[in-house]
């Protein structure tokens, strides 16, 4: 058999690699936008499960107070927008496998997340960005859309492929487990802490921006206040780089952006 020279190598993981695409891509449950989709859902929601007792178990979480009650009260209106948005569109199974979790960690850092099957971390550092329930509903609509939208899945199997060498996810683990769990966490959105970070892409943070705006609207919080969150973590730029700017894009032309999107949640506010 022929060795493959350098260009041939080249040429054959650029056809697998278009070979792959065309068979595992399905579109984005909401937007119809077709993703990158190599590990099954039960596979992912497992990862996703283990990842998130990792995490908690190495935080320090906080367990009671104001904060925490704020959290756990805008998380259920916005769980709640979340399941009504997909009722209304009959994709009710779509969740039946998320276990709804909303956390406080205690740390400086300016950052939040939602891994897929519903696990949701907020930290310290990002409330005085926030500052009140409405705040806080902008941050949590646009990390639960990331994870409702399957970008967490489509990062994971964009690392399988680019990073891993186009293995499955359970041979991944069996080779080289603590690598493939760390491009996990970088997937979900916890990428800074690890190392390793993957930042989402402009096209996932507008898909973001526009389902979260419907999923605070739908819970009945305003999304015009979404312009001085963006506007408020835009600002900390200038004096230092957090956390979140880092794997979330924040500039005028998105900013912008925000606001041509806004009319149209509005209408989830007016009839949720």
């Amino acid at each position: 058999m022929k060795k493959l020279n350098n260009a041939d190598l080249i040429r054959f993981k650029f056809v697998f690699l278009i070979i792959t695409v065309l068979l595992y891509c399905q579109p984005v449950p909401i937007t119809g936008r077709n993703q990158l989709h190599l590990v099954p859902d039960s596979q992912m929601l497992a990862l996703s499960f283990e990842s998130y007792r990792e995490v908690i178990e190495e935080s320090r979480v906080i367990k009671e107070g104001k904060d925490v009650e704020m959290l756990q009260r805008v998380g259920e209106q916005i769980r709640n927008s979340v399941e009504r948005f997909f009722q209304n569109r009959k994709m009710n199974a779509f969740l039946n496998n998320y276990k709804w979790e909303f956390v406080l960690i205690e740390d400086s850092i300016i950052n939040a997340w939602a891994m897929p099957g519903g696990k949701i971390g907020v930290y310290t550092g990002i409330l005085p960005v926030t500052r009140s329930d409405t705040g806080l509903a902008v941050l949590l609509g646009h990390e639960i859309a990331h994870a409702v939208a399957k970008h967490g899945d489509e990062r994971m199997s964009q690392a399988l492929i680019v990073e891993l060498g186009g293995v499955t996810l359970s041979n991944a683990l069996s080779k080289k487990p603590d690598l493939t769990r760390k491009f996990a966490l970088a997937s979900f959105g916890l990428g800074i802490e690890v190392g390793i970070p993957l930042p989402y892409s402009r096209l996932q943070e507008s898909e973001a921006d526009q389902l979260g705006l419907i999923f605070m609207a739908m819970a009945g919080y305003n999304p015009q206040s979404a312009i001085d969150f963006w506007e408020s973590i835009s600002a900390k730029e200038g004096k230092i780089i957090p956390e979140y700017l880092r794997t979330h894009p924040s500039d005028k032309r998105r900013i912008d952006n925000i606001k041509r999107k806004i009319p149209y949640a509005m209408k989830y506010l007016k009839n949720p």
